[in-house]
């Protein structure tokens, strides 16, 4: 009696099958996430600026407006341009930002807000937080999700 060992050609072709569904499955969920995690700085952003104005209101009695960060709205990483109001309140990010941000500012209020293109479509995922409200979604880009 002879002893056959190894796989069959049948036996291979359902397991390269099985490995393709896997990975047309895997794919696009994993480009999702990236995109998905690469949006989470704007928010986290957000609510840092906004705890910082926080801060300076309490030294200094106002809310102060903070330009919008010019050309950060990109696919990829952008240097956030400091300027000299953004030096006062004391907020700067860790490195580069995929998102442009900025605040409107009164004597008794704020709004912060962030956005960002991760996915390079031209359409933002915007977030705005105040005194009140961290960080929220008011538009977003639902490719991403």
């Amino acid at each position: 009696m002879r002893q056959n060992k190894g796989f069959s050609l049948v036996e291979l072709m359902i397991v390269v099958a099985i490995i393709g569904i896997l990975a047309a499955i895997a794919i696009p969920n994993f480009a999702r996430m990236q995109l998905k995690s690469k949006r989470a700085e704007v928010p986290g952003n957000v609510d840092g600026i906004k705890t910082a104005l926080v801060a300076y209101e309490a030294s200094y009695n106002e809310f102060v407006s903070l330009p919008d960060t010019p050309g950060a709205v990109s696919k990829t990483p952008a240097v956030f341009t400091q300027t000299v109001l953004w030096d006062n309140v004391g907020w700067e990010p860790d490195g580069f930002v995929r998102g442009s941000y900025g605040s409107t500012g009164s004597a008794t209020t704020f709004v912060v807000a962030g956005y960002c293109d991760v996915d390079g479509d031209t359409t933002n995922a915007d977030y705005s937080a105040t005194e009140s409200l961290n960080a929220t979604l008011d538009s977003a880009d639902l490719d991403v999700y």
